[in-house]
């Protein structure tokens, strides 16, 4: 009696098994079908893509990188010209730059030349014209002495 009572309060090893039975058996019919059946969609959406989506892929991925090659390189190309027309076009105005300034040193010492010359003519103006007075006070100095006699 006391293995019985033992057995029914204590002993619970029965009724799990039965649990785990119960388990095992739904996930197997319900569960494990369609597992499997996800499986194998998933194995031949793998051999599919494997076999004939990635071989496209990789062709047109060639070929668009092929073809965005040749876009690029012949955008450098035009960029390479380009850089030299403005170096060009830089180099020429430059030139004009530096002929400008060199035409323009030429005329300032033409300039200065001219400005030197007319000083030059101008102090022997002056001079003259200093030596001219000279001689007029001079004279009226002398007219001046005579009246002063008298």
């Amino acid at each position: 009696d006391v293995g019985e009572i033992y057995s029914r309060l204590l002993d619970h090893r029965p009724v799990i098994q039965g649990e785990i039975r119960y388990f095992v058996k739904e996930f197997e019919e319900k569960r494990g079908l369609r597992e499997l059946r996800v499986l194998e969609n998933l194995k031949s959406t793998i051999f599919e893509t494997n076999e004939h989506v990635l071989p496209k892929c990789e062709q047109a991925m060639q070929d668009n990188l092929n073809e965005a090659f040749k876009r690029l390189q012949a955008a450098n190309d035009m960029i390479h010209r380009l850089q030299e027309r403005e170096h060009e076009e830089r180099k020429l105005q430059a030139d004009k730059l530096m002929a400008r300034e060199e035409k323009r040193i030429a005329h300032w010492d033409e300039f200065t030349k001219e400005q030197q010359n007319k000083q030059v003519e101008v102090d022997e103006e002056h001079r003259k014209a200093m030596e001219r007075l000279k001689e007029q006070y001079s004279e009226m100095e002398k007219e001046l002495a005579k009246y002063v006699s008298f």
